[in-house]
């Protein structure tokens, strides 16, 4: 038999407004939507909760967390992802895009190679029908590494890669143009001393020098044969969201300055930021705010990144500053969705994907009350 549910009386949040109303579900698909507080018999009455769509995460680096919760700890990785996916379902994530680091540095003992392995146990555990939300790939290809193509090499059409981003870490520019910052990380992360950090810098622009431009040029490449979107990360200049937009790219992860997110904007390239800049009111490596571009409307997509709940409260946060909470909460619904070409989810319509959450604010917080992956309750 096929399972209803019907969520009545509630604060739909439609992709431009919100409306008194309510939704019935009918399997892993919504049926119906209607206006309105009636409450139907067999129905939940949410008492004016908002309903709105599941969230799209498309970068996140909290699997990473969870395989090595500390230096040198590798956690069972079956164990990791399970608690990945239960994490991020409890913050009314329904759709994530795994972001894993390809491109490792075997000489230097750094970044050692992970994705493919942690992606084929991942899709074990899919196969099994033992997630709760729905995943996908993010590759981060880092273009300053040593076995860039090699990794790229190990993954197909096959592998559910739906985002690659182009990572150039080179230090002295981009995310870390202030080398004082890139210190203070390096050395309070990693305990490096003064001589560990020089040799690490030096270690680094040689492998830019010697491997970069190739890195990029098969990474373009390599998005093309998965059917995957392409997205910068940490654009700065004009020059360089302008290198982007020759690539394709129409999505900018993290854009470092006003300048560049601009310059996005005029490239039809839309503008991701970071959840945890939001609620910080700033950037942890200096670089720009995150509510300056929506103040200025070169915002468009949240991603939670290091923080899984902070992703529902600045969607909530940018609704209630523009005071149009569907605007805020597209950026982490519809937006991110059709940026990664996601058609059947990201907005309460009949016929989409029943990926639906409920939740009130509670001192400004968003409090969820349910969170349902194709209809399923899964928190």
């Amino acid at each position: 038999m096929t399972e209803e549910m019907i969520l009545a009386n509630a604060t739909l949040v439609l992709p431009d407004e919100t409306v008194t109303g309510s939704i019935r579900v009918t399997g892993e698909t919504i049926a119906e939507i209607a206006t309105g507080s009636t409450v139907p018999p067999g129905a939940v009455d949410c008492g004016g909760d908002y309903v709105c769509p599941g969230l799209v995460e498309l970068h996140t680096d909290n699997l990473e967390r969870h395989i090595q919760p500390r230096p040198k700890v590798d956690w069972p990785h079956a164990a990791a992802i399970l608690a990945h996916d239960a994490e991020l379902a409890s913050t009314g994530i329904t759709t994530v895009f795994d972001a894993m680091r390809i491109g490792s540095i075997p000489s230097g003992n750094r970044y050692k190679k992970y994705a493919r392995e942690l992606s084929r146990e991942l899709w074990d555990l899919r196969e099994q029908d033992a997630l709760k939300i729905s995943h996908f790939l993010h590759l981060r290809a880092e273009v300053c590494s040593e076995t860039l193509v090699a990794e790229l090499d190990e993954f197909g059409p096959e592998d559910r890669v739906g985002l690659v981003s182009l990572m150039d870490h080179t230090p002295g520019q981009r995310q870390f143009r202030d080398m004082t910052q890139l210190e203070a990380y390096m050395k309070g992360k990693h305990g490096m001393n003064d001589d560990d950090f020089l040799q690490h810098v030096a270690q680094l622009k040689a492998l830019r020098d010697r491997f970069g431009d190739q890195h990029e040029v098969e990474t373009v490449k390599a998005a093309k044969r998965f059917g995957a979107m392409l997205a910068s990360h940490d654009d700065t200049t004009q020059d360089q969201v302008a290198v982007s937009a020759g690539h394709g790219i129409m999505l900018a992860e993290f854009p470092t300055t006003v300048e560049a997110a601009r310059a996005c904007h005029d490239h039809g390239i839309k503008v991701m930021m970071g959840a945890p800049n939001v609620i910080r009111g700033g950037s942890h490596s200096g670089n720009v705010a995150a509510q300056e571009l929506a103040d200025l409307g070169h915002l468009d997509i949240l991603s939670s990144d290091y923080v899984p709940a902070a992703l529902l409260l600045s969607a909530t946060r940018l609704g209630d500053m523009w005071g149009n909470m569907a605007r805020g909460l597209r950026t982490v619904t519809q937006t991110p969705a059709q940026a990664v070409g996601l058609q059947d989810r990201g907005e309460l319509r009949e016929g989409a994907r029943a990926d639906v959450i409920r939740f009130r604010l509670r001192e400004g917080a968003p409090a969820l009350n349910g969170v349902w992956s194709r209809g399923r309750r899964v928190a």
